[in-house]
């Protein structure tokens, strides 16, 4: 198979994956202010909803313009990993480089097609108050609308996270000085799909690293 092919595959997978799973909770799970759907599969992990208007795993900064930043700043990340494909293809860069790669790339693009489309195919989601400069939820289960009837606009929709691993979810006993009676969780952040494929795609990069890159960093 060729190299083209299989990069197009893996980035093909994974964006159905994400998007399909995002659709799905965001269509069957309620979003409450006070306190969302949460189902346990096992003890150690949920499928938690929540609606994030920023980075992975929740991270947000600047309001409505720092959405937008990051939306740009994601776009252009894009566009240059595209140029890097097309230079490594030519090349004859190794599979080591390119899947992680398109891993990456997947991930970034499954998140950006979040913010820059959900709010006009959506008819509920959480929005951007410009009085309170604040980000306020909504209550209720969302339904695809047609394009241009949505919530919001273009660029004003929120990445869609649903996975959570509780792996510890306890009280630190009260002999503990400071911390006594507060909750422990481990892991709290709350992602989904193009989080974790960008996430294992960044780790199997450092991990074959020198076979990745057999004549050290050349971008």
């Amino acid at each position: 198979m060729k190299k083209r092919t299989i990069i197009i595959l893996v980035i093909l997978l994974i964006l159905i994956i994400d998007q399909a799973s995002k659709i799905y909770v965001k269509t069957h799970f309620n979003l409450s202010r006070f306190e969302s759907d949460s189902v346990e599969i096992f003890s150690w992990f949920k499928l938690t909803f929540v609606e994030n208007p920023g980075m992975a795993y929740g991270l947000h900064f600047g309001g409505l313009w720092g959405k937008y930043a990051l939306i740009i700043l994601r776009v252009g990340l894009a566009i240059g990993m595209i140029v890097l494909f097309k230079k490594w293809l030519k090349e004859g860069a190794s599979n080591y480089l390119l899947i992680p790669m398109a891993m990456i790339f997947a991930g970034a693009i499954g998140n950006v097609f979040d913010g820059i489309f959900y709010g006009v195919i959506f008819d509920s989601g959480t929005s951007y108050d410009a009085e309170t400069g604040r980000w306020i939820g909504y209550d209720g289960v969302s339904k695809l609308t047609a394009f241009g009837h949505g919530y919001s606009n273009l660029m004003k929709g929120c990445v869609v996270d649903m996975l959570h691993f509780p792996l510890v979810d306890t009280t630190w006993p009260d002999w503990v000085p400071v911390l006594g009676g507060n909750r422990i969780e481990f892991f709290k952040y709350i992602f989904n799909v193009a989080d974790s494929s960008i996430t294992i795609g960044a780790l199997f990069l450092y991990i074959f690293r020198k076979k990745a890159f057999p004549n050290g960093l050349d971008f």
